[in-house]
């Protein structure tokens, strides 16, 4: 399993599962050359020395010369930080150089899968302005709690609403989450809902894998809609809060004229 997943990471940099592989055991050797390397993966010599010369060409292993062509394979933050380097350049060309920046479409998009609707979260948060309601169990909240914490800092408007555990309640004390307005709900399991200045709505499930599925839409009547939803839902949380402190304060009131 880990094996796979240090594949599958490797070709988000940009080699092909098959350099990946390659790689690896370059880096496991140190200094290597086609033959030994085909004879301990059992993949072709041809197919390993075309994924030496691409993982050269890609800035992921240096070529030595001497008595046979041995490889080295790049140290693996050295090689990341080169690619992410490379591809912030890239990404400040097309800021400058795209067309126009359009209006962001007040249509409704459907977003899948875990990996690409936690993306947008964290993209929506990155873009806030004002404020951000955000409601999820709390489960799910641990991976944008750095996100929200900025927000906060940056005195942004930030409430959330989540169910948690007697044992999670100490991630949410006012240490941890300062700046950040909690609401304890019911559990949520995996249904999520997100509104980011009034303007952009993201709700759905998170949690399912491949199966998550979310709607974003900047339609106003729906992010209305949403907003009313969403605040109905928090004044019912300070009644029921306010019921409670009632309640305890007439326990101790009855409990005084006892003694």
């Amino acid at each position: 399993m880990e094996e796979k997943k240090l594949v599958e990471d490797l070709t988000a940099f940009g080699l092909t599962g098959q350099e990946a592989l390659i790689y690896l055991e370059l880096f496991r050797a140190g200094t290597s050359n086609g033959y030994e390397l085909s004879k301990c993966t059992g993949i072709s010599r041809s197919n390993v020395y075309k994924a030496l010369e691409a993982l050269a060409e890609k800035g992921a292993a240096y070529v030595s010369e001497g008595t046979s062509r041995k490889y080295t394979a790049m140290e693996v933050r050295e090689f990341c930080q080169n690619k992410i380097a490379s591809l912030a350049r890239k990404q400040d060309f097309l800021i400058e150089h795209m067309p126009k920046e359009r209006k962001e479409a007040e249509g409704y998009i459907t977003i899948v899968s875990d990996e690409n609707i936690a993306d947008k979260i964290r993209n929506m948060l990155l873009k806030a302005e004002q404020r951000v309601y955000l409601s999820m169990s709390f489960f799910l909240l641990l991976q944008f709690q750095k996100e929200l914490r900025e927000l906060a800092a940056r005195k942004i408007k930030v409430v959330v609403l989540t169910s948690f555990s007697k044992e999670e309640n100490e991630e949410v004390s006012p240490q941890k989450m300062k700046g950040i307005k909690v609401y304890a709900t019911s559990d949520k399991k995996n249904q999520i809902g997100i509104i980011t200045d009034s303007k952009y709505v993201l709700t759905g499930e998170l949690g399912k894998g491949r199966d998550s599925t979310c709607l974003y839409t900047g339609q106003v009547n729906f992010v209305q809609v949403f907003k009313n939803s969403m605040k109905n839902e928090i004044r019912l949380l300070e009644l029921e809060k306010e019921h409670t402190n009632c309640d305890v304060c007439t326990a101790l009131v009855n409990a005084g004229k006892q003694a």
